[in-house]
């Protein structure tokens, strides 16, 4: 009788014993689930936190490359000596006034457009297309070229960055467009503009009149004709970059880079 009783007196006290461990083990679960719920909602601040960020940088680069400043690239030669291909320049978009994008409503800018200005726009016949080209002639001008020489409002105009090449004088059929702006002094019924040889025109109000700096390898406003003012995108201000694309050697971005130009401003 008595070891019975010593048996169960044992039994009672280790009842507790174990009600203690499992308590303790619920205890323990209930506080790794309350760290996982709290890793969970720091995870869930961080992705939160971390996409605001991403937001918030993209529409800063897109404010910036929309109304401040643009980068382009030369891809053509229509430009040289001034501009080479593979110049990466930067476009001031505030200077002159940024387009609303899709639209021709434009903010205003702090300086006005003027002749020998190097501008980057969107072309009359090229809906995917940027262009740059030189200004040489803005609302009011009589232009015409003699002999390869631009004159504007019946003087010569000095123009030390351009080009020639040896390559014979041409007409093309999209130069008829000059008919409809022709000063009075030409006549419309024999007129037959060539490349080299054209005007005089008048510019009207709102309208802009481009050429390349590469004269018989540019194919601009002698074509395609005047350019509208809502059309113009920024002003080239300097090249941050340049590299020979045309080299043969591997890696050419790195291997062949033009470091006097990286830097220079366009003028």
């Amino acid at each position: 009788m008595t070891n019975k009783k010593k048996g169960s007196n044992r039994a009672r006290v280790e009842t507790p014993s174990s009600d203690q461990g499992g308590n303790n083990q619920r205890a323990q679960r209930r506080a790794q689930r309350a760290a996982a719920n709290v890793s969970g909602v720091r995870l869930e601040n961080s992705l939160a936190e971390w996409t605001k960020s991403i937001v918030i940088a993209i529409a800063l680069f897109l404010f910036l490359r929309t109304f401040l400043v643009q980068t382009f690239v030369i891809t053509s030669g229509s430009m040289e000596e001034t501009l080479l291909v593979g110049d990466m320049l930067v476009v001031n978009r505030s200077a002159i006034g940024s387009r609303v994008p899709g639209t021709s409503i434009r903010i205003p800018g702090y300086s006005s457009v003027d002749h020998g200005d190097v501008l980057v726009f969107d072309p009359p016949h090229e809906e995917t297309l940027k262009l740059i080209k030189r200004l040489v002639g803005m609302p009011g001008d009589e232009l015409e070229m003699r002999d390869r020489v631009l004159y504007r409002n019946g003087e010569a105009v000095e123009e030390p960055y351009v080009i020639h090449s040896e390559v014979r004088d041409e007409m093309h059929p999209w130069m008829i467009w000059q008919r409809e702006y022709l000063a009075p002094s030409a006549d419309a019924a024999t007129y037959a503009p060539t490349r080299d040889n054209w005007g005089p025109v008048l510019v009207p109000d709102g309208h802009y009149f481009m050429l390349g700096d590469n004269r018989e390898k540019s194919f601009d406003s002698r074509y395609w004709g005047l350019l509208e003012g809502w059309r113009l995108e920024g002003r080239a201000v300097f090249t941050y970059y340049s590299y020979n694309k045309d080299s043969f050697r591997p890696f050419p971005a790195i291997r062949e880079v033009r470091w006097s130009r990286i830097g220079r401003a366009i003028d």
